[in-house]
């Protein structure tokens, strides 16, 4: 894992789209994403999360913000341990795990700010997966014309997060696009689009959230700002 981000911030970490975030501390440091970040051991990602760690890249110039996907709600346990900088809920089903579960977004965020973590709830315009898990019908979530997908955006911005994460951008065969969408068929299938609305039906809605997470944003900022002496 060192190597690998060593080789991706020696090569990219110049570049001007190379994301990174802005700490409260002043640092612009590089965040990457850990999916399945619960299958490795708490004690092998301190090697490389943690000040003492065997392998550690903290306080180096390969320093940055790592994202633990919580699944369960112990998994947040095993997240602190290990030296995550904080944790993202991924799937775009409510209801499906703890963490995707709108329900206990508020519950993780206490616990976030109470261990200084950043809380990243992840959003999604739907979900159907059943052209490649046929077997999965239990999980689908009906987009109702991008009504669950502002049910998802105003759930998030209750919470109060740093960040909120999008899923996603094109992942068809999930049936979590935003991507500009128009009708297609095929022999074997028949790919969503946004009818009635136009092709960029979800880019619009996300532009609208995005402006008003903004500025709800800044003004819970401030609220937690220290008073004046």
């Amino acid at each position: 894992m060192y190597r690998n981000v060593k080789y991706i911030i020696d090569k990219y970490g110049n570049h001007p789209a190379f994301y990174r975030y802005k700490t409260k501390t002043g640092n612009s440091l590089p965040m990457f994403y850990v999916y399945d970040s619960y299958i490795t051991e708490p004690k092998q990602w301190a090697n490389l999360l943690t000040v003492s760690g065997s392998q550690s890249i903290r306080n180096s110039p390969y320093d940055a913000l790592f994202i633990a996907l919580l699944v369960e709600d112990k998994h947040k346990y095993d997240i602190l341990q290990s030296g995550f900088n904080g944790i993202y809920t991924y799937f775009a089903t409510n209801g499906f795990t703890y963490g995707s579960s709108y329900e206990n977004w508020a519950r993780l965020k206490l616990f976030c700010d109470h261990f200084q973590l950043i809380f990243i709830p992840s959003v999604g315009p739907g979900y159907i997966d059943t052209s490649i898990r046929p077997w999965n019908t239990q999980n689908t979530r009906n987009r109702i014309n991008g009504k669950y997908y502002e049910t998802a955006l105003r759930a998030a911005l209750q919470a109060h997060p740093s960040v909120i994460s999008i899923t996603s951008f094109n992942e068809w065969h999930e049936g979590t696009q935003i991507e500009k969408a128009v009708p297609k068929r095929t022999s074997d299938r028949v790919y969503l689009d946004y009818l009635p609305y136009k092709p960029s039906h979800y880019l619009d809605l996300t532009r609208k959230w995005s402006e008003k997470y903004s500025k709800e944003r800044a003004i819970y900022a401030l609220d937690h700002q220290p008073p004046v002496s």
